[in-house]
């Protein structure tokens, strides 16, 4: 069994061109859901949402989030009435939201919610939350601590991080399966995501770094950091206001305790001597998935293939 552990758009990217030559019965794969938030009633999961509509083939190529050919006519209805529209929700999305909001109010766990959104798109795959309990990654910034959301898409990343907080850490538990699939892998990928509030918030929750130690199989991680910047996101932000380089190196070494392998960017080849003193093989790649077959190919390296 392959496990990955997972954010949103680059995980998501990384996990079609896996899916395409392993088995989905095969894979399991734990999603951050630091980001997840409350909007106009709703529970949004922009993480789960994100890996399961790209895996189901209807994920808004364009965006890489939302569901492609969506309409927004529920939200122009809002905003006439004056509400805040900041985050983008199409009509068929909000299908989404309706659907898992009225299972949890019902006290279904997030794990079993996500679970059947996930078998009625037709997946294979096994997709966990990271935990079914309260959690909330938060940005500390000049005008106070924000949610991530409103850090990212309110105010479009544009304030200075001071740091990072994880509200609800100290009682979130994996969610059921996490540990097991841990500990029962045959290979770990750590997708690539933004080390700091999608990998950083799984790597929090109770056990499972231990876990990640403690098994012996391959442990493989795929940078999201080229040339000194992130594909996608505010990872650079994030690691500069906490102090840490933005490299490919710095990603390398927050994982160094529990993977084997690190997966680097060819034109980052200068980066391989410092990672490789962090104890670590390195395999070199084009890790820019600007294709199906690029999505592909980086998945066949993940696997030594």
């Amino acid at each position: 069994m392959i496990v990955a552990l997972a954010g949103g758009v680059g995980a998501a990217k990384f996990l079609s061109g896996l899916v395409k030559i392993v088995n989905q019965e095969d894979l399991t794969i734990i999603v951050n859901t630091g980001d997840d938030i409350e909007l106009h009633g709703l529970h949004v999961s922009a993480d789960l949402d994100i890996v399961v509509y790209t895996l189901a083939g209807i994920v808004d190529d364009t965006r890489g989030w939302g569901i492609k050919e969506d309409t927004f006519h529920c939200l122009s209805a809002l905003r006439d009435f004056g509400a805040e529209t900041w985050f983008s929700l199409g009509d068929r999305d909000l299908a989404t939201h309706l659907f898992r909001t009225n299972l949890l109010r019902k006290g279904r766990s997030l794990s079993e919610v996500t679970s059947e959104i996930s078998r009625s798109l037709g997946l294979g795959v096994s997709v966990l939350p990271m935990t079914d309990d309260k959690f909330e990654t938060r940005i500390v910034t000049e005008q106070g601590t924000i949610h991530f959301e409103e850090y990212l898409v309110k105010r479009g990343a544009k304030d200075e991080v001071f740091g990072v907080k994880f509200y609800g850490v100290e009682n979130a538990r994996p969610a059921p399966g996490v540990i097991e699939a841990i500990e029962n892998a045959d290979l770990v990928i750590v997708c690539p995501s933004n080390p700091i509030v999608s990998i950083g918030t799984i790597l929090s929750i109770r056990g499972v770094r231990d876990a990640l130690r403690r098994t012996k199989e391959k442990k493989i991680a795929v940078t999201p950091i080229v040339a000194g910047a992130p594909i996608k996101g505010p990872a650079d932000k994030l690691l500069k206001g906490l102090g840490l380089e933005v490299s490919a190196y710095s990603v390398a070494r927050l994982y160094s305790d529990f993977i084997d392998t690190y997966i680097l960017d060819a034109v980052d080849h200068a980066e391989k001597d410092r990672i490789e003193r962090l104890g670590l093989k390195v395999r070199e790649t084009n890790t820019i998935m600007a294709t199906v077959e690029d999505r592909i190919r980086l998945a066949k390296v993940a696997l030594g293939n």
